[in-house]
């Protein structure tokens, strides 16, 4: 395999749907722009599904939201389950509140071409996703990897992709792409999110790539402004150009109507090649076990 083409959809969540199908449909038509574009891979950001708050029931309190999006939610994976196998492009649906054994997590969910739904819970969560007084969320437990159309793939929701941790034991798994889907307020937290996910392409010898919401969903409660862009990240390699930036869309608050669309193409085959030892410094999945510190 050569190159990978896949769609990054900064999502704008000033559209205000009416209902789950309304906001499956707007989901749809930006599938069929990727699959016009030769893409066989859609990211939509994290809360993508905060944009059904635009039609909440009157008088829906913050700590009640959570509960009303797993709903809505579930509707519309329902209406989107066939979208993938009939337009030949595997849909990451973005995030939204899923009720498991551990309570309502937040679930980044992707529908295959082949039928399949991958779940990945956020492992990290922020202090407002575990804050009583609004969203009161739980974090995951497990960091699943799994193939797609032979690229071994893992999803990290935004702040996961911050954490270190995750990322030395991802070091083990030889991954070929990273999916990032991100909701980050302001322009401070683009960047802690795209940065990071910058440096874990070159820790992971793997292509990263990372898409926001913009806009202001009608109704929301907790994110009055949302600032995002679209990237693909890869090695910092002289093979890759250098910067270790594939393909990216500046930041933008989406206010002016404005969604950052991106298609690029990851270079697998030359990754892989550069994880096999032709990369310029790269020691491998290295661990710092034998490594101790002393105070002096």
């Amino acid at each position: 395999m050569q190159d990978y083409a896949l769609a990054l959809c900064a999502l704008n969540l000033g559209f205000a749907p009416k209902n789950a199908l309304e906001f499956a449909a707007h989901i749809e038509a930006r599938v069929e722009r990727a699959a016009g574009e030769g893409a066989k891979l859609l990211v939509i950001p994290e809360y993508a599904i905060e944009a059904c708050l635009a039609y909440k029931p009157e008088g829906l309190k913050p700590t009640q939201e959570m509960a009303f999006l797993a709903e809505e939610g579930a509707k519309v994976v329902e209406a989107l389950s066939a979208l993938p196998a009939r337009a030949g492009v595997h849909l990451l649906v973005g995030s939204m509140p899923m009720q498991t054994e551990l309570g309502l997590t937040n679930a980044a969910v992707l529908l295959t071409c082949d039928g399949r739904k991958i779940v990945q819970d956020k492992l990290c969560l922020t202090p407002g996703e575990r804050d009583p007084e609004t969203w009161m969320l739980e974090g995951g437990q497990v960091l699943q990897t799994f193939d797609l159309d032979g690229l071994k793939t893992a999803i990290l929701i935004c702040l996961d992709v911050e954490m270190p941790a995750l990322s030395c034991l991802l070091a083990r798994e030889e991954l070929d792409l990273l999916l990032v889907p991100s909701m980050t307020e302001m322009l401070s937290g683009y960047h802690r999110v795209f940065d990071c996910a910058k440096a874990r392409a070159v820790e992971l010898m793997a292509s990263v790539a990372v898409c926001g919401t913009v806009g202001a969903t009608p109704g929301s409660t907790q994110m009055e402004t949302n600032v995002s862009g679209c990237s693909l990240f890869v090695p910092c390699e002289e093979s890759l150009g250098y910067k270790g930036v594939a393909a990216s869309i500046a930041p933008t608050g989406g206010l002016n109507g404005e969604e950052p669309f991106l298609v690029a193409s990851v270079p697998v085959a030359e990754v892989r090649a550069l994880r096999r030892g032709k990369a310029e410094v790269w020691p491998g999945a290295w661990s710092a076990d034998h490594i101790s510190i002393q105070p002096k």
